[in-house]
């Protein structure tokens, strides 16, 4: 019983240390499990910080990226923008530099005027004291006659006759004198009415429309997306058109338009057809524009050869050479003082023909002069000197006649006249030039040129008024009668012409006509 009862202790004891054992190796299991909860939400909490930080890093660099990609197309239209301001600095020095050498031109001109007004004035003087010279010893004869006759006692019959003669022409020149200049007169008006009748009727036969051509064009556009498309990503497609065709297009935030400015007409015309082409395509990339444009470049030479060709053919006129009527079709893109050259060229063309008919001269030749006068002008940017005297020198060149071209060059007084061709065709560039509407200007400049011109008039001692006629062609100048006498008179007009040659600009020229009146009013009672 005692061996039972140490047998059952024994294996109480036993049964006690097994439990403990067994709750130990739980603890210890459980204990284990528990580190690696631990470890694995550690190394999850440190896996959720790191994709955190490694989020936040690139959010920071795309925000830095957007930033950098902001101040690039900033700084890249920052620099478009500065590009079009130098090519328009460039564009004005070229304008200035232009006009410097046209003022130039303009001043050798006006001292090669002068230079021969003071010649003309040298042989005046020399002439005048040559007849104060003649005068001195016709008196000086006429008091020897005198003397000698009061020597001789006893005349003759003839010698008697002869002084009495001699005193009554004398006399008589005076009125004879008088009676000439009143001759004179009479005719001047007469050739007056009639130069009026004949340039009515020829302008009459004529009507020549006008284009007032501008320095920019406006082309329509279907949507404002198509603003983008054409400016292109970065600004590429604008700067290709830019470049291929030499004009600035404006993108500006008016609505449905862009706008192209340049100063030659055919560039800016090139580049609103190759526009326009563009959008009717909607391929819009550089080198499409490429492709376009040199179409477009070629249709607009074809459109000059046709339009010269074509101009030839209506005038009727025979044997013009092809480069002639090339540089006719040019004059289509080509204004001067806002009137289109080649509408201008045709009026006057037609108004040379008219004069001459009534004049009992050529016409086809007048025609043909009054046409060419101004082809000059279709390469006054390619060739240095007056559009004059270069298109006196093309004509020249391809066999027009020498009177064509010397019409050519003498109708702004480069080259002396030859012919009376030459003069129509001065006086006919006067009549279109001078035309209501034919050349653009605003009221303002008008009537600024007609008051400078009346203030230069009556600048001088002894005018009394002034008057600008005919649009600005003549200054009626009425001067005090009792101040200036028939001499001092034609000084002051030869004056105010000179004054006005070298302080006004104008087109053409001007008449100064001064008139000197004496009023004497007698009553009779």
């Amino acid at each position: 019983m005692i061996e039972n009862l140490i047998l059952g202790g024994a294996a109480l004891l036993a049964g006690a240390l097994g439990g403990w054992v067994l709750q130990r190796w739980r603890a210890e299991r459980r204990r284990a499990g528990l580190e690696r909860d631990k470890s694995h939400l550690l190394e999850k909490a440190r896996s959720e910080a790191e994709q955190k930080v490694k989020s936040a890093e690139l959010e920071v660099l795309a925000r830095a990226e957007k930033s950098r990609h902001e101040l690039e197309e900033e700084l890249n239209e920052k620099r478009l923008q500065i590009k079009k301001v130098e090519r328009r600095l460039e564009r004005d020095e070229e304008m200035i530099e232009r006009e410097r050498e046209r003022i130039q031109v303009k001043e050798r001109s006006i001292e090669e005027q002068q230079a021969r007004s003071q010649q003309a004035e040298q042989r005046a003087r020399e002439r005048a004291d040559q007849l104060d010279q003649k005068l001195k010893a016709v008196d000086q004869k006429a008091t020897e006659a005198d003397q000698k006759l009061l020597e001789v006692s006893q005349l003759s019959e003839q010698e008697a006759r002869d002084r009495v003669m001699a005193r009554f022409e004398q006399e008589c020149s005076a009125d004879l004198d008088k009676y000439l200049q009143k001759q004179e007169e009479i005719k001047k008006e007469r050739a007056e009415e009639l130069a009026q009748r004949i340039v009515g009727t020829a302008i009459q036969r004529c009507a020549v429309m006008y284009t007032a051509e501008t320095v920019t064009a406006t082309i329509d556009l279907p949507n404002e997306e198509m603003k983008g498309r054409i400016i292109g990503r970065e600004g590429r497609n604008i700067r290709a058109i830019e470049k291929s065709t030499g004009v600035d297009v404006i993108v500006d935030d008016t609505p449905g338009v862009i706008v192209i400015s340049c100063f030659d007409a055919v560039r800016r015309e090139v580049a609103r057809k190759s526009i326009e082409k563009l959008i009717l395509d909607g391929r819009i990339h550089p080198s499409r524009v490429d492709e376009l444009v040199d179409s477009t470049r070629k249709e607009i030479e074809e459109d000059i050869r046709q339009t010269g060709k074509k101009t030839v053919q209506e005038l009727k006129l025979p044997k013009v050479h092809p480069q002639i009527q090339y540089l006719v079709g040019r004059l289509k893109y080509r204004t001067s003082y806002g009137q289109n050259v080649l509408k201008h060229s045709i009026e006057i063309a037609y108004i040379l023909s008219a004069i001459a008919s009534e004049l009992k001269l050529d016409s086809q030749l007048a025609k043909r002069c009054g046409l060419l006068h101004d082809i000059g002008k279709a390469l006054t940017h390619e060739v240095e000197g007056s559009h004059a005297v270069i298109g006196a020198e093309q004509a020249k060149r391809f066999d027009e006649t020498r009177l064509v071209w010397n019409a050519i060059g003498a109708h702004h007084e480069d080259m002396p006249y030859e012919s009376v061709y030459a003069v129509l065709t001065q006086v006919g560039d006067a009549i279109s030039a001078g035309r209501p509407g034919a050349r653009r200007d605003t009221i303002e400049r008008y009537i600024e040129r007609l008051e400078k011109l009346e203030q230069t008039a009556t600048s001088f001692e002894g005018v009394t008024a002034a008057f600008a006629l005919q649009a600005g062609r003549e200054i009626r100048v009425l001067v005090d009668a009792d101040l200036l006498d028939d001499q001092r008179t034609i000084l002051v007009a030869r004056e105010i012409a000179k004054k006005i040659e070298d302080e006004l600009t104008y087109p053409g020229e001007i008449k100064v006509t001064v008139v000197r009146e004496r009023k004497i009013v007698e009553v009779a009672r």
